[in-house]
């Protein structure tokens, strides 16, 4: 079990990928990015990686993801 000090030198990616891959059954793919962050003009954007195990939205064999209504 980690302590404050431990976790003051890890960075953001370090303490995320820790806390997703510390329950009993998680896997390494529990801990993949699923968003990018870019800066343009100012202005930040996250996009949801092609390649994102999960994605938000319906899921497959919804209607509303199959196109019908």
């Amino acid at each position: 079990m980690s302590t404050p000090d431990d976790t003051a030198d890890e960075t953001f990616e370090e303490n995320r990928h820790d806390q997703l891959t510390s329950a009993p059954d998680a896997t390494e793919a529990d801990a993949a990015p699923r968003v990018d962050v870019s800066e343009h003009d100012g202005n930040t954007r996250i996009d949801i990686r092609d390649d994102a195990e999960v994605r938000p939205g319906p899921g497959p064999g919804m209607p509303e993801a199959d196109g019908e209504d």
